[in-house]
């Protein structure tokens, strides 16, 4: 589908010359190219100081999803490995933000003014808050549902590449609303890791669910629905 121009009126996002110039030069992976120019955008809509985008915003960008289809890896894996690079590069900054005995990277651009900022959050000097993501200049509703990545960096811990790929899977395989219910039961009983939730999870898809908790002694025949439904969203069974 060919671009149909800049509209009347459009704005513009300030980019350092660098990134036109030598740096693009450098730069050879697509995913460290966009996640740079994104975050550039995502910081920029932002008001107060310091300004930052954290990880779970990236993971869960839709534009940064879409841009990143159809590569060997999958879109989160490329996000993670873009960080990554730009960070190693020194276009960003990344400081991990602690926050209600949590922990999620935040990322800065590496400019004069980010890199006091982040000498600062380091000291205690400066205490930051997680602000809210923004998609395509329109924010999130309130009432918008968590991806599953947001699901496990705001209640579980930090995400690594390989725990990426079983949340992945494990979108593709399980219902929303099971995986956010197995995220608030796993929190109500102190057992903050991924291992127990997707035991929630496998248990409510062999025995059936009903109404938040594991049916014990499930009829057969749902006990068999359900093993077949996990059995055709693997790809084990043909679709009806």
């Amino acid at each position: 589908m060919k671009f149909a121009g800049f509209p009347r009126g459009t704005q513009y996002t300030p980019v350092p010359s660098p990134l036109l110039g030598p740096l693009l030069k450098e730069i050879n992976d697509l995913a460290e190219l966009k996640c740079t120019l994104r975050i550039m955008w995502l910081i920029h809509q932002k008001k107060g100081q310091p300004r930052f985008v954290t990880s779970t915003e990236l993971l869960s960008d839709r534009v940064l999803q879409g841009g990143l289809q159809g590569l060997s890896l999958s879109p989160q894996e490329a996000i993670l490995q873009g960080l990554h690079r730009a960070v190693e590069r020194g276009t960003l900054l990344c400081l991990p933000l602690h926050q209600d005995h949590q922990v999620t990277d935040i990322y800065l651009l590496n400019m004069e003014a980010d890199r006091l900022a982040a000498l600062k959050i380091k000291s205690g000097k400066v205490e930051v808050t997680q602000t809210v993501g923004i998609q395509d200049g329109v924010k999130d509703s309130p009432g918008s549902r968590p991806n599953i990545f947001s699901l496990y960096e705001e209640n579980v811990g930090m995400l690594t590449p390989m725990l990426v790929e079983k949340l992945k899977d494990a979108e593709q395989s399980y219902p929303e609303p099971w995986i956010e219910e197995a995220f608030r039961i796993a929190i109500e009983r102190n057992r903050r890791n991924w291992r127990y939730i997707e035991a929630i999870l496998q248990r409510w898809t062999t025995e059936g669910k009903d109404n938040g908790e594991s049916g014990r002694h499930p009829k057969k025949t749902d006990r068999e629905k359900y093993r077949k439904e996990y059995l055709r969203r693997r790809g084990l069974l043909p679709n009806q």
